[in-house]
């Protein structure tokens, strides 16, 4: 039976049709599929209680490390008596183990949570290259402290200090276990001053350690954007114990506190953006710029992120770097360190990042037995999984130094030259994270990609075949419709002709 051809005409129209929809389809593939999958992925990081995401957050399945490596001074008697080079040992790494949790969380109307944080610390013989009772030496911090912030006193307090550190018996330098000098120990002068220090100006604590009171639940309250109003806050710190701003220095940009912890940023990170990091230590954000691609465990790709060069640059090298000079301090910290006085109770403390790394040479070359610096062990960096603006690994190292003064008048310190004095550094990161993660990561990273080709390459493929044998179809169609009309009108002149000529017959044969 033969198909009419109007309804051959019909079924070739809804076939160009659909080969029209097909390629409309590969073109909304090609320039909204990434933009599909963005929103995928916004809904999916957003910190929503009840997410996968949300748990990650509020308790990281991971097990972060702190190594610490402490400078013990193995001259320093030669040092303050004979002005000797100071001898350094280098000790460590004591490692210790951290559990991460977020606690007292509470969601606010205007897309913010507000938590504590709670870290605990145990100590890991296991990896460690020491004990925490291994004894050390190390400058006498709230001593060399007291005695630099009187440099510019009246004389007469000087010496009434000298006086009372000679009845307390205090030395620029202590002896102290490496538990006692990150945890705490029992400091006269500390003790001293929580007897006579008016109420108002006493400090939180009552003994002395680089670490002292960090280990357990915050009392700092912080408050980030979840990310479900906005993804492009999603991470970033609101407040700061009720405060927007730091109070520390000279410029609204230099108090921004708009930066992460440093575990999660926004997504869809480009390799030209700036990402920050707030920690209070640091008493600022901290810059971070791409470096390079990484590849990190589970073949996940990321980006490497770290600070920049100038980042504790001199302002005649780095010009942005003056609102961070302390109000009523001559001059700023010398290029490679940050002056953190003002956030650590006026203590002269200068950050560097370690051995000296970006710093000048002639503060390493000021001791003896430490060794140069080598940007893979020293340098500062996180790794993050752009799309999702999660940290796939990090090494946050800081180093911590005191800048001691020389105060004639205090014979306890009168040979004490003006010295940069390294103390400690620590390097605290995240080797990798979970399969479970890692693999979820892999999958919006890798997939998304092919999907969007494979699809691009169907839809264009299937929609031209589609198209071009239905045009093909079409006009052949044309073709054999004309061909039948034609061989129509010609039989009809034929017949035509044959009638006339057999009329034309009859009308000879009647004349005869």
């Amino acid at each position: 039976m033969r198909i009419p051809i109007n309804m051959t005409k019909k079924r070739l129209g809804y076939a160009i049709a659909f080969a029209f929809c097909l390629l409309i389809l590969g073109i909304l593939v090609a320039c909204g599929f990434t933009s599909l999958v963005k929103l995928v992925i916004d809904h999916q990081v957003a910190l929503r209680p009840g997410a996968k995401s949300y748990g990650w957050w509020s308790k990281p399945p991971v097990e972060p490390r702190i190594s610490v490596y402490v400078y013990n001074v193995t001259n320093a008697d030669e040092f303050l008596n004979n002005g000797s080079k100071p001898v350094i040992d280098e000790l460590g790494p004591y490692v210790y183990t951290e559990t991460w949790e977020k606690v007292n969380i509470v969601e606010n109307a205007n897309g913010t949570i507000s938590y504590n944080m709670r870290k605990v610390y145990q100590f890991r013989e296991e990896f460690s290259a020491g004990f925490e009772d291994d004894v050390v030496i190390v400058p006498n911090i709230p001593m060399l402290s007291a005695t630099s912030q009187s440099k510019h006193a009246a004389r007469f307090l000087r010496l009434a200090m000298a006086s009372i550190m000679d009845i307390l018996k205090i030395k620029p330098f202590v002896e102290v276990s490496v538990g006692q000098l990150l945890w705490g120990y029992e400091d006269p002068l500390l003790k001293l001053a929580k007897d006579v220090v008016p109420k108002e100006q006493k400090l939180p604590y009552e003994e002395f350690g680089l670490m002292y009171g960090k280990n357990g639940t915050s009392a700092d309250r912080v408050t980030i954007f979840s990310g479900v109003d906005d993804i492009n806050k999603y991470g970033l710190i609101d407040k700061y114990n009720g405060k927007s701003q730091l109070p520390h220095w000279l410029t609204d940009e230099c108090n921004s506190l708009s930066g992460t912890d440093g575990s999660i940023f926004p997504p869809h990170i480009s390799k030209d953006r700036m990402i920050h990091v707030y920690d209070k230590d640091l008493c600022r954000i901290l810059p971070l710029k791409f470096e390079k691609e990484v590849e990190t465990k589970g073949d996940v790709q990321g980006y490497r992120f770290s600070p920049p060069s100038n980042v504790f640059a001199d302002v005649e090298s780095n010009p942005d770097n003056m609102c961070f000079c302390p109000a009523g301090q001559p001059s700023c910290a010398p290029s490679g360190f940050f002056n953190v006085s003002l956030c650590q109770y006026d203590s002269p403390i200068l950050l560097s990042f370690p051995h000296f790394y970006l710093a000048d040479d002639q503060y390493r070359n000021a001791f003896d037995g430490i060794s140069p610096p080598e940007k893979e062990k020293h340098q500062f960096f996180i790794d993050v999984q752009p799309e999702m603006g999660t940290t796939l690994r990090a090494r946050a190292r800081v180093q911590i130094n005191l800048a001691v003064s020389q105060v004639v008048d205090i014979k306890q310190v009168a040979n004490f030259p003006d010295i940069i004095f390294p103390i400690i550094w620590f390097e605290e990161g995240v080797d990798q994270l979970p399969d479970e993660i890692t693999d979820l990561m892999k999958l919006a990273s890798t997939v998304p990609p092919k999907a969007r080709c494979v699809l691009m390459i169907v839809f264009f493929v299937l929609g031209g075949l589609l198209l071009v044998t239905a045009i093909f179809c079409l006009i052949r169609s044309s073709h054999r419709q004309s061909t039948l009309h034609l061989e129509g009108s010609n039989y009809l002149a034929t017949q035509q002709i044959d009638m006339a000529k057999k009329k034309a017959k009859e009308d000879q044969q009647r004349v005869n």
